[in-house]
């Protein structure tokens, strides 16, 4: 089952919070081109996990990379309390990542270019 949510980041240049993907269009077309059920998921460019908690509850597990140590350091400290033993956030840049091989299924990307 697909639950929408929406998402509220703070906008940079004021104190006005503005809403990312309010109807849960950009995450249910991201459920409907893949299929992360009981996959080992590696994510680029996680940001503050702002789509991570949408396709994590399916994924048997989730490595999510980000450059920014401020917005993995937002993901850590909100990630829901059930995701936390299958979801992992690490600073990195996509190409210091590094992962054994044979260890993803399946990788995942957006907003990262």
């Amino acid at each position: 089952m697909l639950h929408h949510t929406a998402f509220w980041l703070p906008c940079q240049s004021s104190d006005v919070t503005r809403v990312v993907d309010a109807e849960g269009a950009h995450l249910a077309a991201i459920l409907r081109a893949a299929d992360f059920s009981g996959r080992r998921v590696l994510e680029v460019g996680s940001g503050e996990g702002r789509l991570t908690w949408g396709f994590a509850p399916l994924a048997a597990s989730v490595l999510a990379f980000d450059p920014d140590a401020d917005y993995v350091a937002a993901a850590r400290a909100h990630c829901p309390e059930e995701l936390r033993q299958k979801v992992r956030f690490e600073v990195a840049s996509a190409e210091e990542i590094e992962v054994e091989p044979q260890s993803i299924d399946l990788v995942f990307f957006s907003w990262s270019l």
